[in-house]
C-alpha cells in the first residue's frame, strides 16, 4: 500500500472575485452585491506563491488580507456531493460482503418506488445508480419541490419523465437518494450509521459528520454564502436543513478529513482490489464517471480522481493521484463564484503539473467534471 506524502498545509485567504487584476492591493475591495469576499482554503502541496507564479496573469487570483472573520484550516463545512463517494464506498463494501450485487435491479430493494412516467426500477441496476446512468430526473431541478426525505425526493423525480435513456451518463442526485435507501434495506441501518461505522470511526475522521435534521454546523466553522436568485445579493446560508440533500450531499467535513478519506480509499484501505477496480471503472458512464468518483485529465497527462461538492454556502473539491499518495482539497465559503472554471484548473495544474503550469495552461483532453 503506498504511503501518502505528508501534505503541506496552505491557508489562502483569497479574493477570488478579483481575478485578472494586475495589482494586489493591501486591502480587499468590496463587491457591489455585498460586503463579502469569497475565501479559499487549500490543503495540498501548492503554495500561494507557486499558484501566483504558475498561472497566467489573466487567470491569477488576487491575494488579500481579510477584514472579517477568516476562513480557517480546521473549519467544519458542508461538503455537498462528496457525500456520494462515501455512499458509493459503503455500497461497494456491501457488494464484497455479498449483501447485494451491482447488477441487481433497484426494484429488488425498493419495490414499487421507482415507477410511473416512464420510470421503472425493474429496468435499472444498482450500477446505473452509482454511475449516474439511470436516466432518473434530478429532483433538485424541480424548484417547486423541497423534499425532506429520500422517498419524497424519489417521488418528486418520478413525477417527471426520465431525462435520458438508461445507460447514458446524466448526473442526478436522485440516484444517490435511492442508494441511501438501498443501504438501509440491506443493513437495517441508515446510510449515515453505516458511513460512521465503516468509514468515519475506523479512519478517525473527527471533523466529519452526517447532520440529519441538524441545521447548524459544529464548531469551529465560518460562514457560508449563496446568491439570492431574486435580488442577486449574497446571503448567509450557514444554517440550512440538510435533509433535502440527504445521501446525495449532507456530509460535513474538514480539509484534513477529506484528504485522509481519499488517501485511504484510493490506497486500498477501504475496498478490496475487485471493488476498488469497480469504483474506478468509467466504462458505464462513457468515461465521465466511475462509481461515486470521477476522473479529470490535466494538461500534463496526469489524471486525478475525486469529487466536488456544491451546496448552499459552500464549494469543495478533492483531487488525488490514482494511488491516493498525492491529494489536493480546497473549499470556498460560497457556492457561487465568478470565474470558478478558471480558478479550479489553475489550482489543479499548479498542484499536479508544476512543470507545465508555468507555460500555457489548459485542462487538456478528457471528460468535463460533473456538476455537483
Amino acid at each position: 500500500m503506498p504511503i501518502p506524502r505528508a501534505p503541506l498545509v496552505t491557508l489562502l485567504v483569497t479574493a477570488l472575485l478579483g481575478l485578472g487584476t494586475a495589482n494586489l492591493p493591501s486591502e480587499p475591495h468590496l463587491t457591489p452585491a455585498a460586503s463579502y469576499l469569497p475565501r479559499l482554503a487549500v490543503q495540498g502541496e501548492a503554495l500561494t506563491a507557486a499558484l501566483l507564479t504558475r498561472t497566467s496573469s489573466s487567470a491569477r487570483p488576487g491575494v488579500y488580507r481579510s477584514t472579517g472573520p477568516g476562513i480557517r484550516y480546521a473549519d467544519r463545512f458542508r461538503a455537498g456531493s462528496i457525500t456520494k463517494t462515501f455512499v458509493a464506498t459503503v455500497v461497494l463494501q456491501l457488494a464484497h460482503e455479498g449483501g447485494l450485487r451491482l447488477s441487481d435491479p433497484v426494484e429488488r430493494f425498493l419495490p414499487g418506488l421507482i415507477r410511473g412516467h416512464g420510470n421503472d426500477g425493474r429496468r435499472l441496476t444498482l450500477r446505473a445508480l452509482l454511475s449516474h446512468t439511470s436516466g432518473l430526473y434530478d429532483y433538485t431541478d424541480d424548484g417547486s419541490a423541497h423534499p425532506l426525505s429520500a422517498t419524497a425526493a424519489i417521488r418528486t423525480a418520478t413525477s417527471h419523465r426520465p431525462t435520458s435513456r438508461p445507460g447514458t451518463f446524466a448526473y442526478s442526485n436522485t440516484d444517490y437518494a435511492a442508494l441511501g435507501l438501498v443501504v438501509q434495506r440491506v443493513t437495517g441501518h441508515t446510510y449515515a450509521t453505516e458511513i460512521r461505522r465503516r468509514i468515519i470511526v475506523p479512519l478517525r475522521l473527527t471533523g466529519t459528520s452526517l447532520p440529519g435534521a441538524r441545521t447548524t454546523l459544529p464548531a469551529p466553522h465560518g460562514r457560508g454564502y449563496t446568491r439570492d436568485p431574486a435580488g442577486g445579493n449574497l446571503t448567509d446560508a450557514t444554517d440550512l436543513d440538510p435533509r433535502t440533500a440527504g445521501a446525495a450531499g449532507e456530509l460535513i467535513s474538514t480539509l484534513a478529513d477529506l484528504n485522509r478519506f481519499y488517501a485511504a480509499l484510493l490506497g486500498g484501505r477501504l475496498l478490496p482490489p475487485a471493488q476498488l477496480a469497480a469504483l474506478l471503472n468509467t466504462a458505464a458512464a462513457q468515461g465521465n464517471y466511475g462509481l461515486g468518483i470521477y476522473p479529470e485529465r490535466l494538461s500534463c497527462g496526469v489524471t486525478v480522481w475525486g469529487h466536488n461538492g456544491r451546496i448552499a454556502g459552500s464549494y469543495v473539491r478533492t483531487a488525488a493521484s490514482r494511488d491516493g499518495g498525492h491529494i489536493l482539497t480546497y473549499r470556498i465559503d460560497t457556492d457561487i463564484l465568478d470565474r470558478a472554471d478558471t480558478v479550479e484548473p489553475a489550482l489543479l495544474e499548479a498542484e499536479f503539473c508544476p512543470a507545465r503550469a508555468e507555460g500555457p495552461r489548459g485542462t487538456g483532453p478528457g471528460p468535463e467534471p460533473p456538476r455537483s
